[in-house]
């Protein structure tokens, strides 16, 4: 739902013959209206006029083939695989590029569309943009993640801050099989950017590859921040039974997958109790993911499994009332060059909650945080453990980092501040979209 202080400044648009301007996104990592940068994005354009139509993957509850939520038409298809390998997504890139393809088509000849935003990852849809451009439409990338480099994270390629990576020991002939999977990302990031109109991205970092790497003009990438939604998160009172019987909490969100480092908090934990001997601290991680179930077994193993509490995928209530209670936000993401350039929705959720954060030393972590975050000095298990029990152990920095983020959040990076460059990104496209009709 679109805050009504937000809904009274959006403009009315009006496209060709008086109607409102035609938009379809196409998201294929999450379905919406899970997906909250692109729920937060359709229902923005739905409040500002447009017409706008989604097309993504079904799961995560989200199964119903059609439906039409806050005013955006919502088309869905069913996944064959889930992908775990390189084969396994080539498998499903072909198959989610068919099925958007045809309800694409549909839209085109019976509703008309003025504008395709296509989201990535993957960046295989550039040939739908050529189709609507040919029409006379508008084509714009919604640029959320690297690939090539997230890709790198997953398979073990960038080998991270020390070098070394899981494809160094996969065999020869197994590495040079990813190097060719990623130059074939490579080859399609940069058809898609040639293709766009215009890209919105969500960070500095991502709109200099978009210039350096993609070869677009400058004034042609609009950065649009991925923020909170100050209506959906609401801070509600401390309930003590998420800390398990323990005097501290420390907590992760978000989704699990295999380059984001859970395990290097569950290792952390094992030295917070262990190294540091402190039987008081209790840690709930929230999120489902493909990776999720290899975390928990992990934590099983090693024994951490008293320490670390795995939720799976919550609702918005059980969300708000994790981070309500918690004393620490943890963001374990270890050093990439992908995990380096992002922008992690999670530290922006610690933030508005006022949870202080722990981090590895990261640029657009940096970046969102600010002075809500402390970096672990060094990129190891051992040195975020130390920073977790250094916040613990001071509940003055606490207090005042918790302040800040909230401030931050406010005044500076919820969707509040980031719906505006969305609507005038799609005022430049707009224009020029009904102009050729």
């Amino acid at each position: 739902m679109i805050p009504e202080r937000i809904r009274r400044r959006l403009p009315g648009r009006r496209g060709g013959r008086g109607r409102a301007p035609r938009v379809v996104i196409v998201v294929q990592n999450l379905p919406v209206p899970f997906d909250r940068r692109v729920w937060l994005e359709a229902t923005t354009l739905t409040a500002a006029g447009y017409e706008v139509t989604c097309i993504c993957p079904t799961g995560k509850g989200h199964d119903a083939r059609f439906e039409v939520i806050e005013g955006v038409r919502i088309h869905r298809y069913p996944l064959p695989v889930d992908a775990s390998g390189p084969l396994g997504f080539v498998v499903e890139f072909a198959w989610c590029f068919v099925r958007t393809s045809l309800k694409l088509g549909r839209e085109l000849t019976t509703r008309g569309v003025d504008v395709l935003h296509v989201c990535n990852p993957p960046e295989t849809y550039f040939p739908l943009g050529w189709l609507v451009k040919a029409t006379g439409a508008r084509f714009l990338f919604d640029h959320h993640d690297l690939s090539p480099e997230m890709y790198d994270a997953k398979f073990g390629l960038d080998g991270g801050r020390d070098g070394t990576g899981a494809a160094e020991g996969a065999g020869p002939e197994r590495s040079t099989k990813l190097r060719v999977l990623r130059k074939g990302l490579e080859f399609l990031e940069r058809r898609t950017f040639r293709a766009a109109d215009l890209v919105i991205t969500t960070n500095e970092s991502h709109k200099r590859v978009a210039i350096d790497r993609g070869g677009m003009e400058p004034d042609d990438v609009i950065v649009v921040r991925s923020g909170p939604d100050l209506e959906r998160l609401q801070q509600v009172e401390p309930i003590d039974g998420w800390r398990n019987g323990k005097r501290y909490l420390v907590t992760y969100l978000g989704e699990i997958c295999e380059q984001d480092g859970v395990h290097h908090l569950v290792d952390a934990m094992v030295e917070v109790r262990d190294r540091h001997g402190r039987d008081d601290v209790h840690c709930v991680l929230m999120g489902g993911g493909p990776h999720q179930p290899a975390i928990k077994a992990y934590a099983e193993e090693i024994g951490a499994d008293d320490v670390c509490q795995f939720t799976g995928r919550v609702s918005d209530e059980v969300l708000c009332e994790v981070l309500s209670s918690a004393d620490v936000g943890v963001d374990p993401d270890p050093w990439t060059p992908w995990s380096d350039q992002s922008t992690m929705n999670k530290i922006m959720e610690y933030m508005y909650f006022e949870l202080p954060i722990a981090s590895y030393d990261l640029a657009e972590a940096r970046v969102s945080a600010g002075d809500a975050a402390r970096f672990a000095p060094e990129h190891t298990v051992a040195s975020l453990a130390d920073t977790i029990v250094e916040l613990l152990d001071d509940p003055d920095a606490r207090r005042r980092m918790g302040k800040v983020g909230r401030h931050r959040i406010e005044t500076q990076l919820s969707w509040e501040h980031s719906a505006p460059h969305l609507l005038r990104a799609y005022e430049r496209l707009v224009e020029p979209a009904q102009a050729g009709r």
